[in-house]
C-alpha cells in the first residue's frame, strides 16, 4: 500500500483513464475520471459500503493511467479500453457504434444530419459524441446559420435544369435556399459546407468572426433582434467545445510514437487506433548505452512494439522522419487530429517519465542529486558538477547602507549555514560594480586563506558589467579559470559568460534554471533583510544613543513617545522621571543641561 501511495502522489489532476492491475500483471479494472488524482486516492481514503470494491481495492497492485484531453475523450477511451481487456471487476459498457454521429455525405449539394451507425460510402463522420444533446445543439447552430437542404432530392445538374423540382416548404420558411430550383448555385452551397465541417473540425475562429461582423453590422443598422440573434449564437459556438479528438472516424487504423529523451534513458509512448479507436496505450523506458539521438531510439523502438502488440498498421504518426520501415507510410503531422494524437502521446511520454524519475529518486535519495548535477553540468557548459555553488548580490538604497549578500547552494539545495553578508566598507555611493569586487576579493581571499573549499561555480545576479567586475577581482586574486563564474540577468533570464558577449538562454522549464532563479531569489532576500537591519539600526542611532547608560530601546521608546530630541531636552526632570525612572531621568537630564 505504501508505495500505491507514493504512485498516487504522482497522478496529475488531469482527465484521463487509470488502469488497475493485480500482482500477477493483469488488469482488472478500468475507469475514467475528470481528476484522475481526486478519483484515484478516493478509492484508498474512503470506507466503502460495497464488498465488490473493497475486494477490488485489495487486489490491486499496481496502477498505470493514460491522460487525455477532457472528460469526453475519457468516456470514449475507457469504453474501448474495457471492450479489449474485458476487466473482471468492470461491468461491460455499450458498444461504441451507438454513440451518435453526424454525417455529411458525398453527394452533389450534400446533406448533413445525426446518424448511429456509419455507412462507408464515401460520406465524411464527425464525432461520436457521448452527449447527443450537445450534437443536437451543434446540429441547430448549423442549421441556424447555414441554411442548408434537409431533403433526398437527386439534385444533379439535369435534373435541376430539366426543373423537375419544386420548391418546398423549407424554403418558404427561410430553412433552406432552394438549390433544386436554382436558387443557390453549387459554388456557394459548397462554400457553406467547408464552413460547417470547419465547426464540426473544432475550428471556430472563422465563423465566429462572420457572426461577430453581422451583428456590429445589424446593431449599426439599429437592427437590434437580429444582431442579438447572432449574439446568442455565437454564444452557442462557444459552447460547444466537446468534441472528441481521441476518436476520429477519419483516422482508421494508425500506430502513434512518441519519444522523450534525457540524460543516459529515453521514455517512449506508443498509441494503437484501430477502427478509428484508441485501444492500446503503453510507456517503456529504454536504458541508453551511446547518448543515442531520439530518432535512433525510435528507430529500434518501432519495430519492437509493432512486433509484441502484432501491429499491421500501414501508417505510423511520429514526432521526425524517420529512415526505417519502408513499406509503412510515416506522418509528421503540423495540425488536425493527427497532430492531437501525437501530442496525447508526448504528454504520456512526459508523464510517464516524471513517475520513474521520482519513483527511482524515492528508493535512491542521492540519485536525483547525481541527475541534478549531472544536467547542471551540461546546461552551464561546466568541466565538472557544480556540487558547491555561491550567488551574490547587491543591496542599497538611495546609496545609503550598501550591503551585499552571499548564499551557498549544495548539492542544489540552500545550505543556509553557510549564508554570508557583507557591509561595503571600500565603495562610496551607489556603485554595484565596485561593490560587487570588493565582496568577491574578500569572500575568496578569507576561503583561501583559511584553507576552505572553493566553490565549483560563482553566479552573480546582473549582466556583463557586474560580471566583468568579478572576473577582474578573481583575475587579481589568481582564482580566475579554477572557478567558473556566470551572470543571470534579470529581464529574460539570460545567462553570461565571462569574454563571451552573446549570453545563453536555458529553457525555461530547465531543472537548471530553476536552481540558479531560486539561487537568485535567495541571495536577493537575504540581502534585502540585511538592509533592511541595517536602516533599522540606524534610525535608532539618534543622540540619546550617545549618552552613557542610556541603550537604543530606550531612546527609541522616548522618540516613539515625544517624537524629536528637541522635545525630550526640554522636559524636566521630573517628566524624565515619570517616564524612565531617576537613575535613567538623571543621565538624561544632566547630560542636556551640561552642554547648555
Amino acid at each position: 500500500m505504501a508505495n500505491l501511495k507514493e504512485v498516487i502522489q504522482n497522478i496529475p489532476h488531469e482527465p484521463g483513464i487509470y488502469k488497475y492491475f493485480d500482482k500477477e500483471g493483469t488488469i482488472i479494472y478500468v475507469g475514467k475520471a475528470k481528476n484522475l488524482r481526486k478519483r484515484v486516492s478516493s478509492y484508498f481514503t474512503k470506507s466503502h459500503n460495497n464488498g465488490k470494491t473493497r475486494v477490488l481495492v485489495s487486489k490491486i497492485a499496481n496502477i498505470e493511467i493514460i491522460i487525455v484531453a477532457n472528460e469526453t475523450e475519457a468516456l470514449l477511451l475507457e469504453n474501448s479500453l474495457i471492450k479489449q481487456h474485458q476487466p473482471r471487476y468492470n461491468m461491460m459498457l455499450k458498444d461504441d457504434k451507438s454513440f451518435p454521429l453526424i454525417r455529411v455525405t458525398n453527394e452533389r449539394f450534400p446533406r448533413i444530419f445525426a446518424m448511429r451507425n456509419p455507412k462507408y460510402d464515401g460520406s465524411q463522420f464527425y464525432g461520436p459524441y457521448t452527449s447527443a444533446k450537445s450534437m443536437y445543439i451543434i446540429l441547430d447552430l448549423i442549421k441556424s446559420i447555414y441554411p442548408l437542404r434537409n431533403c433526398n432530392y437527386n439534385l444533379s445538374e439535369e435534373n435541376i435544369e430539366a426543373g423537375k423540382f419544386k420548391a418546398c416548404l423549407e424554403y418558404q420558411i427561410g430553412n433552406c435556399n432552394a438549390p433544386c430550383i436554382g436558387k443557390e448555385t453549387e459554388e456557394a452551397y459548397m462554400a457553406s459546407i467547408r464552413n460547417v465541417k470547419n465547426i464540426l473540425r473544432g475550428n471556430f475562429s472563422s465563423v465566429k468572426n462572420h457572426l461577430k461582423e453581422n451583428m456590429l453590422l445589424a446593431a449599426e443598422e439599429l437592427k437590434f433582434e437580429e444582431a442579438d440573434k447572432y449574439k446568442r449564437r455565437m454564444e452557442l459556438l462557444e459552447m460547444f467545445r466537446n468534441r472528441s479528438t481521441v476518436v476520429s472516424h477519419t483516422i482508421t487504423n494508425v500506430d502513434v510514437f512518441s519519444a522523450v529523451v534525457d540524460g543516459n534513458r529515453a521514455f517512449v509512448n506508443f498509441i494503437k487506433v484501430v477502427n478509428g479507436m484508441v485501444i492500446q496505450a503503453k510507456s517503456v523506458e529504454y536504458k541508453l548505452k551511446m547518448n543515442e539521438s531520439m530518432e535512433e531510439v525510435l528507430a529500434q523502438a518501432i519495430p519492437e512494439f509493432r512486433q509484441k502488440y502484432k501491429s499491421d498498421a500501414k501508417e505510423i504518426i511520429v514526432p521526425l522522419p524517420l529512415d526505417m520501415l519502408n513499406d509503412v507510410k510515416q506522418t509528421v503531422p503540423k495540425a488536425g487530429d493527427k497532430k492531437k494524437l501525437l501530442d496525447l502521446s508526448v504528454r504520456n511520454a512526459l508523464l510517464y517519465k516524471k513517475q520513474k524519475l521520482d519513483q527511482y529518486e524515492k528508493l535512491n535519495p542521492g540519485a536525483r542529486v547525481d541527475r541534478l548535477m549531472d544536467k547542471m553540468k551540461q546546461d552551464l557548459r561546466l568541466t565538472e558538477e557544480p556540487r558547491h555553488i555561491e550567488c551574490f548580490d547587491n543591496s542599497n538604497l538611495q546609496g545609503t547602507n550598501p550591503v551585499s549578500a552571499c548564499v551557498v547552494f549544495k548539492d542544489g539545495k540552500p545550505s543556509k549555514k553557510d549564508y554570508r553578508h557583507f557591509n561595503i566598507k571600500t565603495v562610496i555611493g551607489p556603485n554595484d560594480f565596485d561593490s560587487m569586487k570588493e565582496v568577491v576579493h574578500r569572500r575568496y581571499t578569507r576561503l583561501v586563506r583559511e584553507e576552505r573549499p572553493l566553490p565549483q561555480l560563482i553566479v552573480i545576479d546582473g549582466g556583463k558589467g557586474q560580471l566583468s567586475s568579478v572576473v577582474e577581482t578573481l583575475k587579481e586574486i589568481n582564482l580566475y579559470g579554477q572557478i567558473a563564474v556566470v551572470g543571470i540577468a534579470k529581464r529574460l533570464e539570460e545567462i553570461y559568460y565571462p569574454e563571451d558577449s552573446l549570453p545563453m538562454y536555458i529553457d525555461k522549464t530547465s531543472e537548471t534554471l530553476k536552481v540558479i532563479q531560486h539561487m537568485r531569489d535567495e541571495a536577493h532576500r537575504f540581502g534585502i533583510t540585511h538592509h533592511r537591519n541595517q536602516r533599522s539600526k540606524g534610525l535608532t542611532r539618534t543622540e540619546l544613543s550617545a549618552i552613557d547608560g542610556i541603550g537604543p530601546k530606550t531612546a527609541q521608546a522616548l522618540l516613539s513617545r515625544f517624537k524629536s530630541v528637541k522635545k525630550i531636552k526640554n522636559l524636566s526632570l521630573d517628566d524624565l522621571t515619570r517616564e524612565l525612572g531617576p537613575s535613567k531621568a538623571q543621565l538624561i537630564y544632566d547630560y542636556f543641561h551640561k552642554k547648555d
